[in-house]
């Protein structure tokens, strides 16, 4: 086939050609007129030519990739589906690509007993052998899946899906993070864009073309899903023009580990990225073993050090931050300030560095949990402009986008920058009263004070939150607000403590009191933003020490990023504890926590500054 490479004036009259013989010479009855994709308000438009999914052209394939990654010795093989409108194959029309990718396509692993790491054990201490269950596959043929074609192919695009190496039909072993998920979505592209062979059997030699492609390609999805368009963009393939990553993980590191300590992600306690490797391994079984044993009981048993928790090079080559110098898709992230899985750090830390990359960027924020895509006309602009090259001014549109604590999804109010730019740090000093309630104030008064709690996991956070007095927590509150504060950013926190144990967890949580106890609280009602860190990395995230029983240390850290309006009648408390029930490993209970109030210092990030923040506290 030749036709592709025409210009589209000479496309036109050869697709012409093809309707008459077509017309002359087949029982099948097409339209009269050619179809082309419509735009109105710089939005693609549904064309009612290629909305009746009875004519759409489904067909799946294997591109082959530059990598072994299930050591057979042969070049591994992506199995890949498409679903496009007729007209490409009758009117010689080209279309851009909406490609997603995921190892989630054939089904994963049940969730058996023993499937999660056991938690309970003291830490530095190697927990338990897990189980390790095996995915029963689904096989659905010819196409993968049929996520996003109802939206995206009647506008005008061509809709392909591929298998992540080691799950489907996809040769190869998962990685979780490993280059061979960067690189497999990158030889897609590579097929898209017609540099690079595809093939109609995951073993034969007959070729297949992308003749009906533009050479354009777009990426999006949600969580796994999401990443998966980070990791082809840190390539800096040709032809990936934009991505819209949805609460997408940017560090495997900062998905189960916090500031040195193990953490588990929200909602899965104990998983560890073995136990996500096993999750998605879907693959040939016969190669599973092989895999098995290379990947996850060498390569990641070594790496993940679950004792520690410390940042090693084995993370280092899983976070996409350190990969990003090649990229150059424009990017539209989209992420939660309430996504206690793939937390909202995630989305905030890459946004920051595409933006002094000098990368094409939007940021949508909302207020609740995992997922949530932006607005679908906020998605439909980006991928209007960067795939069909319609000029309808995105790039001069506001660059983040927030929706506020009582707004729906589609109406996000739109900000200069995240944070904002008009929040400054509030530094606030605690004042102390344990077990009881203390107070968190403006001025530090500088009394040394020394105040202790005892570690027991049996308490989960919402409890140590709502408790007049308890041993098992610090906590220290504002005066009553005055008026509404915004808070925008990263709040960071430097805390002086010591430890009766070698070892000891730290969680941190800002919570807004009184606690809303209503099954209709809103998600913003309670929790205002959460932080975890291990004591013994207070000088290096690589390199913990033993805490030497009575001795105080000093370490800072960052809590997860938010922007949120804390309503006036309310009060904002810092609380401290020790192992978290929900995200922590949770070791005998006993351990005494001492913190140095003089020393320890919450740094808050407030829209207005110390004097809003002073306002608000004062009596009127």
């Amino acid at each position: 086939m030749i036709y592709h490479k025409l210009h589209p004036f000479s496309i036109k009259f050869f697709g012409i050609a093809c309707y008459i013989f077509l017309t002359l010479f087949s029982s099948k009855v097409y339209p009269q007129e050619l179809a082309y994709p419509e735009f109105e308000n710089g939005e693609a438009q549904e064309v009612k030519a290629f909305k009746d999914p009875g004519k759409w052209i489904r067909h799946d394939l294997w591109v082959e990739t530059d990598f072994d990654s299930d050591a057979d010795g042969k070049m591994d093989r992506m199995h890949v589906a498409v679903t496009r409108p007729y007209q490409t194959d009758y009117e010689g029309l080209k279309l851009p690509v909406i490609y997603i990718s995921s190892p989630y396509f054939t089904g994963v692993a049940p969730n058996v007993p023993g499937l999660f790491w056991d938690v309970k054990h003291e830490l530095g201490k190697p927990p338990k052998e897990r189980a390790h269950p095996e995915v029963k596959t689904i096989y659905k043929r010819p196409h993968i899946s049929d996520s996003h074609i109802r939206e995206w192919v009647p506008r005008g695009y061509i809709v392909v899906h591929s298998s992540s190496p080691g799950t489907g039909l996809s040769q190869g072993a998962p990685t979780v993070g490993g280059k061979n998920e960067s690189l497999a979505p990158k030889a897609v592209i590579e097929w898209l864009c017609g540099r690079r062979a595809g093939y109609t059997s995951i073993d034969g030699n007959e070729k297949v073309e992308a003749f009906w492609s533009t050479g354009k390609v777009g990426m999006t999805g949600t969580s796994y899903n999401g990443t998966i368009p980070l990791a082809a963009a840190t390539t800096g393939v040709e032809g990936l023009e934009a991505i819209i990553p949805i609460a997408p993980n940017t560090s495997y590191y900062h998905y189960y580990r916090s500031n040195g300590l193990v953490r588990s992600p929200g909602g899965y306690l104990g998983e560890d990225i073995d136990v996500l490797y096993d999750f998605i391994h879907s693959g040939d079984t016969a190669m599973r073993a092989r895999n098995n044993a290379r990947i996850r009981d060498k390569e990641m048993r070594k790496g993940m050090d679950r004792e520690t928790g410390d940042f090693n090079d084995f993370w280092l080559g899983k976070d996409y931050l350190y990969q990003m110098e090649p990229m150059k898709a424009a990017l539209l992230m989209s992420h939660g300030f309430n996504d206690w899985n793939v937390m909202p750090e995630h989305s905030n830390r890459i946004y920051q560095k595409a933006v002094k990359m000098g990368i094409p960027s939007q940021l949508y924020y909302h207020q609740d949990g995992h997922g949530g895509p932006p607005p679908f006309s906020m998605m439909n602009r980006w991928f209007t402009r960067y795939l069909h090259g319609i000029e309808n001014g995105v790039e001069n549109d506001p660059k983040v986008w927030i929706v506020r604590e009582n707004d729906p999804h589609e109406k996000p109010t739109p900000y200069e920058a995240f944070p904002n730019p008009d929040a400054s740090e509030v530094n606030l000093y605690l004042n102390g009263n344990a077990p009881g309630k203390g107070s968190l104030v403006l001025v530090n008064n500088n009394i040394e004070r020394i105040e202790t709690l005892e570690d027991n996991y049996s308490f989960d956070g919402a409890a140590l939150a709502q408790a007049e007095h308890t041993d098992h927590r610090l906590i220290y509150l504002t005066p009553e607000l005055k008026e509404d504060i915004h808070l925008s950013g990263t709040a960071e926190i430097t805390i002086k403590l010591s430890s009766s144990k070698p070892a000891a967890n730290l969680s941190v949580w800002l919570v807004s009191l009184p606690w809303n106890t209503s099954n209709k609280a809103k998600i913003t009602d309670n929790i205002i933003t959460r932080g975890w860190a291990d004591p013994q990395n207070h000088a290096s995230e690589r390199k913990g020490k033993p805490l030497k029983p009575g001795k105080f240390y000093s370490m800072t850290f960052p809590l997860q990023p938010d922007d949120q309006i804390i309503p006036k009648g309310q009060k904002i408390a810092l609380m401290i504890f020790s192992s978290d029930k929900e995200f922590t490993v949770w070791p005998e209970p006993g351990t005494k926590i001492a913190v140095d109030l003089g020393s320890t210092v919450l740094k808050l990030p407030v829209v207005g500054g110390p004097k809003v923040l002073e306002n608000s506290f004062s009596q009127p």
